[in-house]
């Protein structure tokens, strides 16, 4: 029966899927392109590597070293920081596929969903040695750990870029030239978004005021 579920296809194809993100980012031309024309990639392995990217956030929290973070339990609220991540991730996906899909772009959004979350993933691999790391350096050794951890954004952000032009099969020039105008639509759709939530704030305060009224009346 083990034996059985280690052969089993699917488990097999996740680990493959999951384990391709390494030659994503070491290959990320050829490894980006792959993923998606050659369907190396899987929807699956994509949200192990966003979960993991989560979990590493919270775990900092936790576990590095109070020199590189300061952390006020009263005033954290894990949900809001957890959106930190996953709303600014929605809103790319959603830009990128938008303006893309009336200018050529060959990617779908499951497709732009799956390539960002496998560029994601120097940020786990690097944090988390990085938090363990935290604990045995002094405030001396504090910049080698800020920049390895700024690097690791820094890789992530450029692979993001890199596999929306292979994804889309667009050249450099235009590539860069829609990663912009994805920026510039997320912005205005957080702008359209604060107008829609404040006029159902305004509307519910509205009924409310109403309600009121009618009860003190009565």
């Amino acid at each position: 029966m083990i034996a059985k579920t280690f052969k089993n296809p699917k488990l097999q194809k996740y680990k493959d899927s999951l384990k391709f993100s390494l030659y994503c980012i070491s290959h990320p031309l050829d490894g980006f392109w792959d993923l998606t024309h050659e369907r190396r990639g899987t929807y699956a392995a994509a949200n192990t590597i966003l979960l993991a990217t989560l979990l590493i956030r919270v775990m900092k929290l936790r576990y590095t070293s109070f020199i590189f973070m300061t952390v006020y339990w009263e005033d954290l609220n894990i949900f809001l920081y957890l959106a930190s991540v996953l709303f600014p991730l929605a809103l790319w996906v959603i830009g990128n596929w938008a303006l893309t899909t009336l200018f050529d772009g060959k990617g779908r959004l499951g497709q732009v969903y799956m390539a960002t979350c496998y560029a994601l993933a120097p940020y786990p691999l690097v944090q988390f040695p990085l938090m363990i790391f935290s604990n045995f350096v002094t405030v001396d050794e504090a910049e080698f750990y800020s920049v390895l951890s700024m690097l690791s954004l820094m890789y992530a952000a450029i692979l993001i870029v890199v596999a929306m032009g292979q994804i889309h099969e667009y050249s450099a020039g235009k590539n860069l030239l829609f990663t912009v105008a994805t920026l510039f639509a997320m912005l205005v759709m957080i702008f359209i978004l604060m107008i829609f939530f404040s006029m159902i704030s305004q509307g519910v305060a509205y009924f409310i005021s109403l309600g009121k009224e009618l009860l003190f009346r009565l």
